[in-house]
C-alpha cells in the first residue's frame, strides 16, 4: 500500500480536455507534475491548448504565476490515446461529460490501463462516486470524487469525496495530491448528492429563484444581496463563524421563526422554464437571467478578474 505524501504527484493523467481538463492540466503542471491531457477530438485538444495559453497569460498579467510559461506548457502533452495517457499515472482525474454511462466506460478504460496502485478520481459535481465505483468493482478502492471548482487555477478548495468503497488511503492520497499543488482538500465523508458545495449552492438558488418568482424582490435586488451583501462577507467568514459572532441564542431564535418560510421547492420552477423555453440558455446565447452583450470569453475573463482580485486581497491580509 502506497503512504500518503506531499510531494506533487510525477504523472497526472486528466480525462476530458474541456474548460475543467485544461485547467486541472495547467494546475498541476503550474506545481511541477508531468501532465497527460486526453480526450476523444483533436479539435477539443486544440482548444485546450489555447485554453492553458490563455490561463497562463491571464495569471502572468494578474501577478498569480509563480512558475515560468513555457516550463508549465512542456509539462502538458496532449493526446487521443487514453491507455497510453494512463499508463504510468500515479493519479487520473476524469472531467468529462455529466452523465453516468459515459463515466462508467471511461473507468472501465481507466481501470484496465492504469497501474494497479493509480487514484482514479472522478470530478463529477453530481452523479454519486458509489454509483461510478460500480462500473469496476474490482478497483473501486481506488475509486474517489475530486471535486474541483471552475476555474481550477484560481479556486482553492477541492471536495475528496469518498464512496461506499473507497479506502482510507485512497482518500488520504488524494488529499496530499491536492494539497501538493496549493489547493486545500475538502473531505466529504458521507456520498450524499451535490456533496458539500453544490447543496448549499443550490440551496441558495432556490430561495433566490422563490423570493423572484413570489415577488419579494426583484431579480437585480436579489443577486445583488447574494454578490454583494451575503457573499462579500462569507468570502472572510464562514457561516458558522457568523452565528458565533452574532451569538448561537439569536441565531437559534431566528433558525426557529424562518425555517417554516423557506422555500422547500422540488422543481427548479418557471424562473429557468420560461427564459429556456424564449431560448436564453445562458451566457453562450448572450442571455439567460440577464442580458450579456460581450462575448462568452469577455464576460469568463471579467468573473476571473474579480475572483483574482478577491484572492489578492484575501493573500495579503
Amino acid at each position: 500500500m502506497t503512504s500518503p505524501t506531499t510531494s506533487t504527484p510525477a504523472a497526472v493523467a486528466v480525462v476530458g480536455a474541456g474548460t475543467m481538463g485544461h485547467g486541472l492540466a495547467l494546475q498541476f503542471a503550474r506545481h511541477g507534475a508531468g501532465v497527460t491531457l486526453v480526450d476523444h477530438r483533436e479539435s477539443n485538444l486544440d482548444d485546450a491548448r489555447t485554453g492553458v495559453d490563455d490561463a497562463l497569460d491571464f495569471l502572468a498579467a494578474e501577478g498569480l504565476l509563480e512558475a515560468d510559461p513555457d516550463a508549465v506548457r512542456s509539462r502538458i502533452d496532449y493526446t487521443l490515446d487514453t491507455a497510453a495517457a494512463v499508463a504510468d499515472a500515479e493519479l487520473v482525474v476524469e472531467t468529462v461529460s455529466e452523465d453516468l454511462a459515459v463515466k462508467e466506460q471511461v473507468f472501465e478504460q481507466l481501470a484496465a490501463a492504469a497501474p494497479e496502485d493509480a487514484i482514479l478520481a472522478t470530478n463529477t459535481s453530481s452523479i454519486p462516486i458509489t454509483d461510478v465505483a460500480a462500473a469496476v468493482p474490482d478497483a473501486a478502492a481506488r475509486v474517489v470524487g475530486c471535486h474541483w471548482w471552475n476555474p481550477p487555477y484560481l479556486l482553492p478548495t477541492v471536495e475528496v469525496v469518498r464512496g461506499t468503497a473507497t479506502s482510507d488511503d485512497t482518500v488520504d492520497r488524494t488529499a496530499a495530491f491536492v494539497e501538493a499543488v496549493n489547493r486545500e482538500p475538502i473531505r466529504v465523508e458521507r456520498d450524499v448528492p451535490g456533496f458539500v458545495w453544490n447543496r448549499i449552492q443550490f440551496a441558495v438558488l432556490r430561495e433566490c429563484t422563490h423570493l423572484v418568482s413570489e415577488g419579494v424582490a426583484s431579480l437585480p435586488d436579489v443577486e445583488r444581496a447574494v454578490r454583494d451583501g451575503y457573499a462579500l462577507r462569507t468570502a472572510v467568514v464562514g457561516p458558522f463563524e457568523t452565528a458565533d459572532l452574532a451569538g448561537l441564542d439569536l441565531f437559534r431564535s431566528i433558525a426557529a421563526n424562518l425555517y417554516p418560510h423557506l422555500s422547500d421547492a422540488d422543481e427548479p420552477g418557471p424562473l429557468f422554464e420560461e427564459r429556456l423555453a424564449a431560448g436564453r440558455g445562458g451566457v453562450a446565447d448572450g442571455a439567460g437571467f440577464h442580458e450579456y452583450g460581450a462575448s462568452e470569453a469577455a464576460v469568463v475573463r471579467r468573473r476571473n478578474e474579480r475572483v483574482a482580485a478577491i484572492r489578492r486581497a484575501l493573500d495579503g491580509d
